[in-house]
């Protein structure tokens, strides 16, 4: 059921690592271009990974005998917060860091913890999440990837789809089904932790709107994996991706995929001496504030060992809304003021964010998905 949030505020201790990371921001991003910068959190670079996790910055809520930084959900907002507002390019570590890790941490074994979360905060093991399907959409119980025993674990025989940066990565944990059929939903659902240079195993890039490649189709035929593959217990898998899925819908990720371009534009009315938009950016700075006090709001459920589920499903609804209305309010200001003066990579900035925006509100769940968590959160339906 849905409670209230309750507004909360960041720890001074965590507030306090902001120096160093700006400070690291600062020294490691200079030279890359605004539009470059406007990926955001699907900008790529192996290199600035590695390089934040040798500086502590990475698996900051994993604890200290699996490398980790034993500090709280707090402490990653902070840090997330300001790479996201500077455009760093975090996608290599992005899903390591913030769901496989701590999903290995509550659900895989010991073996499996060794083997995967010291090299995750140290940002040289990358994984990727295989929930979506062909034909599904977000609907994730009625996936068809099956994975059956054999003497010596399991073979897995199927395909996903939108599967963020599967090209670049070194282990998917997917959802597959090991019993029963799609017509049993939510039943007999487990996660398995997937070797992607596996024989068997294709990874095909898919080219979006903007010309990158994001996401990949993965085919599965006849992959062979040991019994340790399997994380948590057989048919469990439906529980732990909803509480995985708490991780990836209310963090700040669901705020400031369109923040460089925000900064870029006023920065841009600050230079041509324009206050005629000083309402508008009121009016977004205020609607920016809200959501992220909803954000931070569920950080404190996470830190209290809650799973906000409604709650998070709100703050990346509410958040890719106003992520996707940014670009259309800056565009429109833009198209209105055809004789003043603005930047090629301004125009390049917002060319990109315009053509990605509507993947949005479709990346970790789309808006009718969200909205239905919500309705029967709320006894609505």
């Amino acid at each position: 059921m849905f409670d209230t949030l309750t507004l909360a505020r960041l720890p001074a201790e965590d507030e306090a690592l902001r120096p160093a990371i700006r400070a690291f921001i600062q020294q490691n991003i200079a030279g890359i271009p605004l539009d470059r910068r406007a990926r955001s959190w699907q900008g790529f670079s192996a290199e600035f990974s590695r390089a934040l996790g040798q500086a502590g910055f990475l698996g900051l809520t994993l604890p200290k005998e699996y490398g980790g930084n034993g500090k709280g959900p707090f402490a990653r907002f902070v840090v997330v917060e300001e790479l996201l507002s500077a455009g760093a390019p975090v996608a290599a570590h992005w899903i390591a860091d913030r769901q496989s890790a701590p999903l290995l941490l509550n659900f895989g074994t010991e073996t499996q913890r060794q083997k995967h979360i010291p090299a995750i905060c140290r940002g040289e093991q990358l994984f990727c999440i295989g929930m979506s399907e062909p034909g599904s959409g977000s609907d994730l119980a009625s996936v068809r990837t099956r994975a059956e025993r054999t003497a010596k674990g399991w073979v897995i025989n199927g395909q996903k789809i939108w599967t963020t940066n599967a090209m670049h990565s070194d282990y998917m944990i997917a959802l597959v089904r090991t019993s029963g059929t799609s017509a049993d939903r939510q039943g007999g659902l487990s996660q398995l932790i997937i070797d992607l240079k596996a024989p068997g195993v294709t990874v095909r890039p898919i080219v979006d709107l903007t010309g990158d490649a994001h996401f990949a189709e993965v085919f599965f035929e006849n992959v062979e994996l040991d019994e340790d593959a399997l994380v948590g217990a057989e048919g469990e898998g439906w529980k732990q991706v909803v509480a995985e899925l708490a991780f990836e819908r209310s963090g700040p990720e669901r705020i400031y995929s369109s923040a460089v371009l925000l900064d870029a534009w006023i920065k841009h009315l600050q230079a041509v001496g324009r206050s005629d938009c000083a309402a508008l950016v009121g009016r977004l700075t205020a609607e920016l504030a809200t959501l992220r006090a909803m954000s931070i709001a569920c950080t404190a459920r996470l830190v209290a060992g809650e799973s906000p589920v409604v709650e998070a499903s709100i703050v990346k609804d509410r958040g890719t809304g106003f992520e996707q209305e940014l670009p259309v309010v800056i565009g429109d200001d833009v198209a209105a003021n055809p004789d003043e003066a603005v930047s090629e990579e301004l125009y390049r900035t917002l060319l990109y964010v315009t053509h990605i925006a509507p993947s949005f509100s479709l990346r970790g769940g789309t808006r009718e998905i969200l909205r239905g968590i919500i309705a029967r959160g709320m006894g609505l339906r």
